[in-house]
């Protein structure tokens, strides 16, 4: 039995050689394939230079279980969600490290319906099977099992169909007016798709341009990895957006299923107020309807929710979760501060490409810049952005945390970690699920000069205790 350092909490992600390879993945295949006994499997893989190799092993494994196998090409990871469930097969896999560095690779694992498979939904299971699993391999394959019990691979593009999807979640007559995006794919997976997009904005005659950074798919990332969740990362998206006039930049992670929007001044706005802002636009459309988020950063997302007509429900904060509960209410859109965004109509899954669909169209609607959809926003609930700490003891750091400011607490609240909460100002302090830190975010009610002291407080708090 060899034990899989690969598998982790939601995914299965690890560094090349060491933790994951083609053999590893052959046996993933077969332990998926017998986990869940699916009669065809959509596979896609992102654009690092091992994708290909692993994703020829996922095949062979799943074909040597006797499932057929539906090739989706070079994708991103919700291609692979779009495909499982249009196409109405048993599950899906993509081959990608989506942000991690160029020595990693790895799996996002989906069932029937594109619904997620994490560590306590058959993941851990999956792991266990694989690690008891050992093949003699030739040319990739199991010899002791015959071609004709072998499932059948097959070629699939189901790209034009991805585009008429994104496309129902906008209202083209909207865009009546020049609009110029700024667009990074980060030599990503994201440039093929925009490709297609933007051939079908020219086909509706929308006058929307797109002036393209970093636009090839490149497995060697010459540009960097494609992380802009990191400040660093930043610079050239803002420097292009001014540079170009561009009325908004997008920027994508390596799998483009999470996407980082830049107002006309070349400013990142965090993820946190564009949640609030894609509650409001599809409340517009739909009164009265459930908006899912998580316990990081709460005020705004809940006041705007509301505002609009909505009814605004937390969650704890992770994709399995958010998935869970929008399912559970119904939910038309769920949001995350850490730029994923979920959909009812796509299966619950998160997009990196609807969210910049409708913010785009929500700019030319109001007739006003991004800036001045969010900058109110910004104003009357300043925040933190979310702060990574390394410490020694999470547990022991949460609790200490959490008895110093409880007693004169409004509200505790443990939905993720700890969220404090008092009439002027609040944190949350949770241990991450991926890493071995802990997350901090603090937010007050329009006192910036208050959000930084307590900021600053907190951070001191922790030091003493790490």
């Amino acid at each position: 039995m060899t034990s899989l350092t690969c598998f982790k909490a939601y995914d299965i992600r690890g560094q090349l050689g060491t933790q994951l390879n083609a053999d590893i993945a052959y046996r993933i295949a077969r332990a998926f394939a017998r986990f869940l006994k699916p009669r065809r499997i959509v596979l896609g893989g992102d654009v690092r230079e091992t994708s290909p190799l692993l994703k020829a092993a996922l095949a062979n494994g799943l074909r040597d279980e006797g499932v057929d196998v539906l090739d989706i090409g070079m994708v991103g990871t919700e291609e692979v969600y779009f495909a499982t469930f249009h196409l109405g097969v048993d599950g899906g896999i993509e081959v990608t490290a989506s942000h991690n560095p160029i020595d990693y690779n790895g799996f996002k694992l989906v069932r029937e319906g594109s619904r997620p498979i994490s560590a306590d939904t058959g993941l851990a299971q999956i792991r266990e099977m694989a690690e008891q699993m050992q093949f003699d391999l030739v040319d990739g394959r199991d010899p002791q099992v015959p071609d004709a019990q072998r499932g059948a691979l097959q070629q699939v593009d189901v790209r034009e169909a991805f585009v008429e999807h994104l496309l129902g979640y906008i209202d083209p007559a909207q865009f009546n007016r020049p609009l110029k995006l700024l667009v990074n794919a980060g030599n990503g997976a994201a440039g093929p798709a925009l490709d297609a997009i933007e051939a079908a904005f020219v086909r509706l005659g929308l006058p929307v341009e797109f002036v393209k950074i970093c636009h090839e798919p490149d497995g060697s990332f010459p540009n960097g990895i494609p992380n802009p969740i990191l400040t660093e990362n930043r610079g050239m998206t803002r420097d292009a957006v001014l540079a170009h006039d561009a009325d908004m930049g997008i920027a994508w992670d390596g799998d483009f299923d999470r996407c980082f929007l830049f107002d006309e001044q070349g400013r990142f706005i965090e993820g946190y107020y564009i949640v609030g802002l894609l509650g409001e636009a599809f409340l517009q459309k739909e009164r009265g309807a459930r908006i899912i988020h998580d316990p990081r950063l709460v005020w705004n997302t809940e006041e705007q929710v509301r505002a609009a007509g909505g009814v605004p429900v937390q969650t704890k904060a992770g994709h399995a979760f958010i998935k869970e509960r929008m399912r559970k209410e119904d939910a038309v859109y769920g949001g995350e501060m850490s730029a994923h965004h979920y959909f009812r109509d796509f299966a619950y899954c998160d997009s990196g490409m609807i969210p910049w669909l409708l913010v785009a169209e929500l700019i030319c609607r109001k007739g006003q810049p991004l800036s001045a959809l969010v900058d109110a926003r910004i104003t009357a609930f300043p925040s933190s952005g979310e702060i990574n700490l390394t410490v020694q003891d999470a547990p022991a750091v949460l609790q200490a945390i959490e008895q110093r400011y409880a007693p004169a607490a409004l509200d505790v609240d443990h939905t993720d970690g700890v969220s404090v909460a008092f009439a002027d100002w609040r944190f949350n302090l949770r241990a991450s699920n991926t890493e071995p830190v802990i997350r901090l975010n603090v937010e007050s009610r329009g006192d910036r000069v208050l959000m930084q002291a307590k900021t600053e407080e907190l951070l001191a708090a922790i030091a003493a205790l790490a």
